[in-house]
């Protein structure tokens, strides 16, 4: 690992970002162009001390998982990526499979949608960034292990997951994950990355290994779904989803039809972002920038049940699983 290279490569990444370019405000008193440690640190979900280190040859080597998330929060190119792994004396991933790296054009599209919820997840459901507004409707997936990020594996296994979809439609969406997974799977037959999350998935539910042998074929499209959201109640959502270059990462963008009961919740929800509710709790804005609603906004809405920060919590009707 070189130490030396490593901080004065991550100072000057630092130094090139405009705030501006990621979603933060400028502010009037900033003394060096670019962002602030903390603000790194907070877009790479790491402690501000932890990161410091880092830029003062101080620190200890960073796991891939860091690196990854370092370079999300630069928006490093893909050979910058590569440039950072090395300096860490660790190997880049392999660009053959599906990286975990967001090309900083998805990044600069997602940090510019701050009213709709935007996420890019890879053609197997792996969450690999988010805006704040699609961590306020389903909640902050990159605070969650490794494994938990899949959307395909959770909607399946985790009982949770499935408290945001209405239970009308959970057939619906249990053919599509299944129906783009095998097309996945078919496309590249020599990745072990979709074929294990297959073998799991057959094992670990019986509806999917049911819906696996009906043969259907589907990659994403674009369509209409519901959310169930415990704050803000139900949204019917126009689902987008745009493809990167190798289409191997879709930008997924949500948004609601203007002058619909929707659209107003999804004002609303811009509003409730990601905070911990307690029933007589005093709602803010929490994303920058944010204005305060019209007051015929709140009209109708009781208090809130309590839900957790990060991931919603509660129950949902069984999928067939047992």
């Amino acid at each position: 690992m070189n130490r030396g290279e490593l901080a004065d490569f991550l100072r000057r990444g630092r130094a090139r970002l405009d705030p501006a370019a990621v979603g933060l405000a400028p502010g009037a008193r900033r003394r060096t162009p670019g962002l602030r440690r903390e603000e790194v640190a907070s877009l790479a979900g790491m402690s501000v001390d932890y990161y410091t280190r880092l830029e003062r040859s101080r620190g200890p080597r960073p796991s891939r998982q860091m690196l990854a998330a370092l370079a999300r929060a630069l928006r490093l190119t893909d050979d910058e990526r590569d440039h950072l792994f090395h300096l860490a004396g660790q190997e880049p991933p392999r660009r053959e499979s599906v990286s975990g790296h967001v090309r900083p054009g998805l990044l600069l599209i997602l940090d510019r949608l701050h009213d709709t919820p935007a996420q890019v997840i890879t053609d197997c459901g792996e969450v690999l960034a988010q805006n704040a507004m699609a961590c306020a409707l389903s909640g902050d997936v990159l605070a969650r292990p490794p494994r938990e990020r899949n959307l395909v594996r959770r909607f399946f296994l985790d009982p949770a997951a499935r408290a945001l979809v209405p239970p009308e439609d959970f057939a619906e969406h249990a053919r599509s994950h299944v129906a783009n997974l095998r097309a996945v799977a078919a496309a590249r037959p020599d990745d072990p990355v979709p074929a294990a999350l297959v073998a799991e998935l057959r094992a670990g539910s019986a509806k999917f290994a049911r819906l696996w042998e009906s043969h259907e074929v589907a990659v994403r499209r674009a369509a209409t779904k519901r959310f169930v959201h415990p704050v803000v109640g139900l949204l019917e959502l126009d689902c987008e989803i745009l493809l990167a270059h190798d289409h191997r990462q879709l930008l997924i963008v949500h948004t609601a039809r203007p002058g619909t009961e929707s659209y107003e919740r999804l004002r609303l929800l811009r509003v409730v972002g990601v905070q911990d509710f307690a029933p007589a709790a005093p709602t803010r804005p929490i994303l920058l920038g944010a204005a305060p609603p019209d007051p015929p906004l709140w009209a109708g809405y009781s208090a809130p049940p309590a839900f957790e920060e990060r991931g919603f919590g509660g129950g949902a009707p069984e999928d067939g699983n047992g």
